[in-house]
């Protein structure tokens, strides 16, 4: 049946079209009749672009990977194509642009000051060592043999990056969303990073570099092979039609290049549930076709429900980041970091899965990129850059896949979700006392490790009663097990939430600080359960207690889902002070 969630052919539309094209000048269309960019869904690609041609509509974009096309249509061909009934969905396609302004206080000039060449900036986190890569690859793990995919900005073309530790080309291809051109094999051209957050990222999983202070490898996993997809420019912009057509790339040539991880480390806020979510549709399908997908949570926190999409994919690998507080090795003061995104997601899942360095890490960056020359204070001068975000921790787990695929590589998508939580170290207020300084909401499973997750026999699979396919066809969706309820302190109404244990009793915190302590000595939520992934069917009439929360409701309207296209469905996380 078809449903139209860009808002219809319409007076609001109308209106929004008017006051983005109503200038009078006699060249352009009436106001009216201005063309929106647009994403159409069909049973198929090919019908949903033979109605867009049959509309007169101009097709932007080919997205098989949700049977859609990304198109240029006017109101009037939209209320067309709703009169046919051979489209299934049509969402605005709004451009995003990142936002972010320097920190200006604080800790301004660290990591300022660490010399030239490969020096380590000072009081850098080295996420290799704090999650135990590093000792992985004294054992000869590292990587090998698996391919990691970085659909962002691009990447710089420095060798520390494109060549493995033994100056072997690793970079198999690149593929430009703008520029619509692959390049199997790499030989010099496409993907280029004019903005830098890819490369740092890149450099995060795989850079062969060594830091001159410790001659340790400064990244996680430095023999991974590496496919780079551009699908935001050198300001960090891009729409949902260019991430999608990126992700279809991906999973049409994952077999090609042997392509295990995805990193996403963007984000959205989210605008309809996860399943009408089109680029979520994209990221679903590239988990059931085998490809292990991490996703950042989003830099939006700490309040609760800013995990963003595509972190709020109930399937997929989501991360919130911690900072060590500039004391590498002393994990008493580590701390979720303030910016790091916070679960519950609107339809009750348990977000994010695990956290993991974010605060302060370095990564190689060009200095003619964007980043670097906004925030001169944070580069070394030689190649070094210091970033701190959920988009870096989202890295380091992407890493981390690679290490326990490289070990392990016949591991479904959903074993290796399960390894990773099953081995997660939660916060506690002190070591071994159960009590945790975080809800799950804030730090899901806890801190992953690189080491543990490789050297665990712990078998199992994530994701128990969801059924992707199901989820994928429209036939059935799903909700996790978080609630809440109201209270009233002081006069102000707020919330709480909570989740139930496997006995029916309510594990409850208030303000996120769990106050229960037989909750962290039962311990079924870090060990066998997982209970936020024993999913509940969806059922409309049973909504989070009939919607009397959750954003007052308000957002999940369908007159108001996917009509500004002034809005921000995608672009990359955006820059927050180091922490």
């Amino acid at each position: 049946m078809k449903q139209t969630l860009l808002l219809s052919a319409g007076a609001a539309l109308l209106a929004l079209l008017a006051a983005v094209g109503g200038s009078a000048n006699p060249e352009r269309p009436p106001a009216a009749e201005q063309p929106a960019s647009v994403i159409v869904q069909g049973s198929h690609p090919d019908s949903a672009a033979m109605a867009v041609e049959r509309v007169g509509g101009e097709i932007t974009h080919r997205l098989g990977i949700i049977d859609a096309v990304g198109a240029e249509l006017s109101p009037s061909q939209i209320a067309q194509l709703e009169n046919t009934g051979q489209v299934r969905r049509i969402w605005a396609n709004g451009r995003a642009t990142v936002v972010g302004k320097p920190d200006k206080g604080g800790k301004g000039g660290r990591g300022g000051g660490g010399g030239g060449g490969g020096d380590q900036p000072a009081e850098a986190s080295d996420p290799s060592q704090v999650i135990g890569a590093d000792l992985l690859h004294t054992e000869g793990i590292d990587g090998h043999g698996i391919t990691v995919a970085v659909l962002d900005t691009g990447m710089w073309m420095t060798n520390e990056l494109k060549q493995n530790p033994d100056e072997q080309q690793r970079l198999l291809a690149t593929y430009d969303v703008f520029a619509a051109n692959a390049d199997p094999g790499y030989t010099g051209g496409g993907a280029a990073d004019g903005n830098g957050h890819g490369t740092h990222l890149a450099s995060i999983i795989l850079n062969r570099a060594a830091y001159s202070t410790t001659g340790l490898y400064a990244s996680v996993a430095p023999y991974v092979d590496l496919v780079v997809v551009k699908a935001f420019d050198e300001n960090g912009a891009g729409t949902y039609a260019d991430v999608i057509q990126g992700l279809d790339w991906i999973v049409a040539n994952r077999a090609r290049y042997g392509i295990r991880v995805l990193n996403l480390s963007f984000s959205a806020p989210p605008q309809s549930y996860y399943w009408d979510d089109p680029l979520n549709q994209a990221v679903m399908a590239a988990w059931r076709d085998g490809i292990v997908v991490v996703a950042s949570a989003g830099n939006r926190g700490p309040d609760a429900m800013t995990v963003g999409v595509p972190g709020n994919v109930p399937y997929v690998i989501t991360v919130g980041a911690m900072s060590d507080k500039y004391s590498l090795g002393t994990e008493t003061d580590d701390v979720v970091a303030s910016f790091s995104s916070t679960g519950p997601t609107v339809e009750g899942f348990v977000k994010p899965e695990v956290i993991a360095p974010g605060g302060h890490v370095v990564g190689v960056m060009n200095r003619r990129d964007l980043l670097p020359n906004t925030y001169p204070q944070f580069y070394d001068e030689g190649k070094f850059f210091m970033m701190s975000g959920t988009s870096q921790a989202t890295a380091v787990v992407s890493g981390v896949v690679a290490l326990l695929l490289s070990d392990e590589p016949w591991l479904t998508p959903d074993e290796v979700k399960f390894r990773l939580m099953k081995v997660a170290h939660p916060a506690q207020y002190t070591s071994g006392s159960g009590a945790f300084a975080y809800s799950i909401f804030q730090q899901g499973a806890g801190m992953v490790s690189a080491y543990d997750a490789v050297h665990s026999t712990a078998t199992g699979t994530a994701n128990r009663g969801l059924d992707i396919e199901a989820d994928l066809a429209g036939s059935q969706h799903f909700r996790g097990p978080a609630n809440a309820y109201e209270t009233n302190e002081g006069g102000e109404t707020g919330y709480v939430f909570y989740i139930e244990d496997e006995q029916g009793n309510m594990v409850e915190g208030e303000g996120f600080i769990w106050s229960d302590e037989y909750f962290g000595a039962n311990g079924f939520i870090w060990n066998d359960a997982f209970i936020w992934n024993d999913a509940l069917i969806w059922s409309d009439a049973f909504i989070w207690n009939d919607a009397f929360i959750w954003s007052d409701a308000v957002v999940w309207d369908d007159a108001f889902i996917w009509s500004d296209t002034s809005t921000i469905p995608a672009s990359i996380n955006s820059w927050v002070p180091q922490e």
